[in-house]
């Protein structure tokens, strides 16, 4: 694992947003796919013990993805995205909302910018995520969203790792 790779997390309180940029030692092509394909974020985006699992995922705009967290004891926390904006390996933006089981968002929600970027190799992903509320993004971070995506990047770099190689 490369420690020199670019890693920031910025909260503010002010604009309701929380900023992340992390590099990634791997090409751009690798990472996108990551990130929007369901078979491989099901791989990595969930820290672990926790898993996670798709039910459906149409990535394109107005398509949506609807996932679960699910415990180590099964318990399953859902979630849905609904896709906004794609350009291909460089930008997506989604809507995110806590969901129950039938597919009910629990609102408010969250707005997620990521942009990806390419040089020498190595891939910057910068999320920006604004939350349509204070309170959310406070749930947010005292749910551990800060603790659980750092572990889940772990996941995604060692998932590269592996795809790299291969």
């Amino acid at each position: 694992m490369n420690h020199n790779l670019q890693s920031d997390f910025t909260v503010d309180n002010a604009t309701k947003t929380v900023i992340i940029n992390r590099e990634f030692d791997a090409g751009l092509s690798l990472v996108w796919e990551a990130f929007t394909t369901a078979e491989l974020l099901d791989q990595w985006v969930a820290p672990k013990p926790w898993t996670a699992k798709t039910k459906y995922m149409n990535f394109e705009e107005g398509g949506k993805r609807f996932y679960a967290m699910v415990s180590p004891e099964g318990t399953a926390h859902w979630a849905i995205q609904e896709f906004s904006a794609i350009a291909p390996k460089t930008n997506f933006k989604m809507h995110n909302a806590f969901a129950d089981e039938n597919e009910n968002p629990q609102l408010p929600g969250s707005e997620w910018d990521y942009r990806f970027t390419e040089q020498n190799g190595k891939t910057n992903v910068r999320i920006t995520i604004y939350n349509e509320s204070l309170e959310r993004m406070e749930k947010m971070i005292e749910m551990g969203f800060k603790e659980g995506f750092t572990m889940s990047v772990a996941n995604l770099e060692a998932l590269l790792k592996t795809l790299s190689q291969k």
